[in-house]
């Protein structure tokens, strides 16, 4: 299941650079798609606000 960012997010980006798969698109909240989205949890881990959780 794929991961989603939160209303917890801050928009900082970090996320984003993170992704292998690049299914990050920036936003007044980030947002992965579930469709480039392979589960690796690496936006997880870099999230410095625990805004993302598995889906």
């Amino acid at each position: 299941m794929a991961y989603k960012i939160t209303e917890d997010c801050a928009a900082c980006g970090t996320c984003a650079g993170e992704c292998p798969m690049g299914a990050i698109s920036a936003g007044d909240i980030y947002k992965i798609d579930p469709n480039v989205c392979t589960d690796c949890g690496t936006c997880a881990d870099a999230c410095p606000v625990g805004a993302i959780v598995q889906g």
